[in-house]
C-alpha cells in the first residue's frame, strides 16, 4: 500500500491536526526538493511501517521529515511524483501572486482569469483520484474544455460590473457584491467538470461533493479579500503583502483541512460490479486535493 494512503487510513485526525499538517505541507521548499531525497524518504517509510508517525513527541525527526516530503510531493493513488508546479504549495503561491495583482481594466483582468482557471483545472485533474482508467488525450480535451468554459463564465460578472457599474449617476454595486459568490460557483463547477470521469469510471460520488464545497469556500474568501484590497497598492504595498500572506497562510490550509483526504465507504454503497470484486466491509478511497 502506498505510504500516503496508509497515512490517511491510519491517521484519523481532527480538523486542527489536519490544519497544522497542511501548514507544513504548503512550504514552498517542497516545490524544489530533489527526486533523490523524495525517493529516500519513501523508502524509509516503506521499510519502517511501524515507525512513529507525524505527531508523536519523540526523537524520530527523520521519520517526520520523510512523511512531510512524501505527503507533499507524491500522489497516493499512482505513487508517482506530482509535477512541482501542481503540488499543493504551488497552488498556494499562485493564489498569493494573483491576489497581489491590481485590476485596472479588462485587459489586466483577462490574463489573471485565464491563468487562474487554466491552473486550477490542471491542478484538480493532477491531484484528483487516479484509480480509474483514463488517457492523456482524454484528459487534455476535458481540461481544455473546462478551462475555456470556466474562464468565460468567470469573466461575465466582471463584464457586467464594468459595463453597468454606474447608472444615472448612482453606483450599481450588486455585481461587485456578487463577484465572490459567482467565482465560487464557477470554481465549484470547474472541480466537478474536471473530475467528471471519476464518477463515471470510479467509485460513484468519490469525494467530489466535498472537494466542490472546499473549492467554493476557498474562492469566496479569495475574491472577497481581493475586493477589499487597498485602493493605492503603491502606498500600502507592504501592508497588502503582509495581509495577503497572513490570509492565504490561514485560508488555504483551512480549506484543505475541512475534509480528510482519504474517505471511507461501506461495501453496500458500492456499484454492483465493484461490490462483487471484494469481501471487505469497508473500503477507502482518495478524495484528492
Amino acid at each position: 500500500m502506498d505510504p500516503n494512503l496508509r497515512f490517511g487510513i491510519s491517521q484519523r485526525q481532527p480538523f486542527v491536526q489536519r490544519f497544522l499538517l497542511w501548514t507544513e505541507l504548503l512550504d514552498p521548499v517542497y516545490l524544489f526538493i530533489s527526486v533523490g531525497k523524495i525517493e529516500n524518504s519513501r523508502q524509509l517509510l516503506l521499510t519502517n511501517e511501524d515507525a512513529p508517525t507525524l505527531y508523536r513527541d519523540d526523537q524520530r525527526v527523520c521519520i517526520r521529515e520523510a512523511w512531510q516530503r512524501s505527503l507533499s510531493t507524491v500522489h497516493p493513488d499512482s505513487s508517482k511524483l506530482i509535477p512541482a508546479l501542481f503540488r499543493p504549495a504551488g497552488e498556494w503561491l499562485l493564489l498569493v501572486f494573483l491576489s497581489m495583482m491590481p485590476v485596472k481594466g479588462i485587459k489586466s483582468m483577462i490574463l489573471p482569469q485565464v491563468s487562474l482557471y487554466a491552473y486550477t483545472t490542471a491542478f484538480t485533474i493532477t491531484n484528483g483520484n487516479a484509480s480509474y482508467s483514463h488517457g492523456p488525450v482524454e484528459r487534455t480535451m476535458l481540461g481544455t474544455g473546462v478551462c475555456v468554459s470556466s474562464t468565460l463564465f468567470g469573466l461575465i460578472p466582471h463584464f457586467v460590473h464594468m459595463r453597468y457599474g454606474s447608472l444615472a449617476g448612482f453606483e450599481f454595486t450588486l455585481p461587485l457584491h456578487v463577484l465572490p459568490f459567482s467565482a465560487a460557483q464557477v470554481s465549484g463547477v470547474n472541480v466537478l467538470a474536471s473530475r467528471r470521469l471519476e464518477s463515471i469510471r470510479g467509485i460513484e460520488g468519490s469525494g467530489l461533493k466535498d472537494r466542490v464545497k472546499f473549492r467554493a469556500i476557498l474562492f469566496v474568501f479569495i475574491f472577497s479579500r481581493i475586493r477589499f484590497s487597498p485602493p493605492n497598492p503603491r502606498s500600502f504595498g507592504v501592508l497588502k503583502l503582509a495581509c495577503t500572506l497572513l490570509t492565504m497562510g490561514l485560508m488555504v490550509p483551512a480549506s484543505f483541512s475541512i475534509f480528510p483526504q482519504v474517505g471511507r465507504i461501506q461495501r453496500g454503497q458500492l456499484e454492483k460490479e465493484i461490490r462483487s470484486s471484494t469481501e471487505e466491509a469497508e473500503l477507502f478511497y482518495n478524495r484528492g486535493v
